[in-house]
């Protein structure tokens, strides 16, 4: 079973099912994440869709590029957990199906490409109450040590 996070689905709501990678990205005492200015203002681990064809990890390098500028090396699948959520920018309500890995940033070529996306630095301290939702929240305070559990 995949351990959900927010709101339980809506009863005779239908739900698409999307699979996702996102990146816990350790770099010098903190970690680098993104935020992403619509449709709502939010700090989230880089990540997104997985393409139909496209692998966890060909996804997680791509969105991570995308979205941060970064490339990385080496991810390790830490785990995975579902979310229920509309998502305006696609017009649908999606079970998100969240895969987390931790990977290492290797070289920063320049601003991300993705619309309305920065990339951020954030200290440890910070970082773990940083993200807007509550799974990414949990994974990077398991993570950082901390043992939330995601809120």
């Amino acid at each position: 079973m995949i351990r959900r996070f927010g709101a339980a689905p809506e009863a005779g709501r239908r739900y698409h099912r999307r699979p996702g990678a996102y990146a816990i990205l350790p770099l010098d005492g903190g970690l680098v994440m993104t935020h992403q200015s619509a449709p709502e203002p939010e700090i989230q681990l880089p990540g997104g869709g997985i393409d139909p064809g496209e692998s966890p990890v060909s996804a997680l390098h791509r969105e991570v590029f995308e979205e941060t500028g970064w490339h990385i090396g080496t991810p390790r699948w830490l785990g995975t957990f579902r979310r229920f959520a509309y998502m305006p920018e696609y017009d649908l309500w999606a079970e998100k199906i969240c895969m987390i890995f931790v990977a290492r940033p290797t070289v920063c070529i320049g601003q991300p490409t993705e619309p309305g996306h920065i990339s951020l630095w954030l200290p440890s301290d910070l970082a773990a109450d940083a993200p807007g939702n509550p799974g990414d929240r949990f994974f990077v305070s398991q993570f950082l040590g901390r043992g939330s559990t995601g809120r």
